[in-house]
């Protein structure tokens, strides 16, 4: 495994069981791999597969074909499944299912505790992991009485303080206001940026995808596409042909051009407004 991948899906595929009593395949023949230090966004519709893909890179699942390796590790390798977990961090969607302390530093200690960290590590990994998130004022806070955004950032503390080396965001805005989105994402840049966290983001919103190294498109099961943002969503015609959005800069602009109005491919709504008013300067 190239040194540089931390994180490769080699030919996966799996199932569950229907109502039925039949399987119903979820992934089919996934290949991917996704490098150290880089910030991955996967898009898809619910039943895509995206979420079950994330729960097979932190070894939750299993594969029923194929192999997932982290960081060379197989994640059907039992005895390295701690190893893996203690790599692979997950945030799942609803905060309040992710709190188990009756403070904040109570529940960014409850996996340090897990893994028998010494004490005064411990105090460390506390206090260091919740400067990293901005929430080092909230030690003795009751976690219900933060906000969703806060809760998130709790939780993101709770794995920082683990040491993982990926931050799997498993819908972890989904039921976030705009504020506590943007809070939640900000933050991810801000680890991948300044503590070289490797960071992959399971969304449905695109807007979400626009600063990633990488897009991958989940549907049916599939990898539809994968690429750079600005790659990904320049297919608009072939997103729209299995009901995906794009950015708004990206829609507006292929509205425009639908009517004859010519501009610059960009992803950011700034950007779009420049090129329409020199546009109108022109004219």
């Amino acid at each position: 495994m190239n040194e540089d991948n931390l994180l490769a899906l080699r030919d996966v595929s799996y199932t569950y069981e229907g109502e039925d009593g039949q399987r119903v395949p979820v992934l089919q023949g996934v290949d991917l791999t996704i490098q150290k230090g880089s910030f991955v966004s996967v898009l898809g519709h619910n039943g895509s597969g995206k979420s079950t893909m994330a729960k097979l890179m932190n070894a939750l699942l299993l594969p029923e074909g194929g192999t997932v390796l982290i960081s060379g590790m197989d994640t059907k390798d039992g005895e390295m499944l701690w190893e893996i977990r203690r790599h692979v961090g997950m945030v799942f969607q609803n905060p309040d299912n992710q709190i188990v302390g009756a403070t904040v530093e109570d529940d960014v200690a409850f996996g340090l505790e897990n893994m028998g960290v010494d004490p005064k590590e411990m105090r460390d990994r506390i206090d260091g992991a919740l400067v990293s998130v901005g929430m080092e004022s909230y030690l003795q806070a009751q976690p219900h009485r933060l906000s969703g955004g806060q809760k998130q950032r709790v939780a993101i503390a709770g794995i920082m303080a683990m040491r993982p080396s990926v931050i799997i965001l498993d819908e972890a805005t989904a039921m976030l206001d705009p504020q506590g989105r943007m809070e939640v994402l900000n933050l991810a840049r801000q680890l991948n940026r300044d503590e070289g966290l490797t960071i992959i983001n399971i969304t449905h919103f695109p807007e979400e995808a626009i600063y990633s190294d990488k897009v991958i498109v989940m549907n049916a099961g599939e990898v539809l596409m994968e690429g750079k943002p600005s790659e990904v969503f320049n297919e608009v015609d072939r997103l729209k042909q299995v009901e995906l959005d794009v950015p708004f800069a990206v829609r507006l602009r292929h509205a425009l051009h639908s009517k004859g109005i010519d501009l610059p491919f960009v992803l950011h709504q700034e950007e779009l407004v420049e090129h329409v008013c020199k546009l109108l300067l022109t004219k």
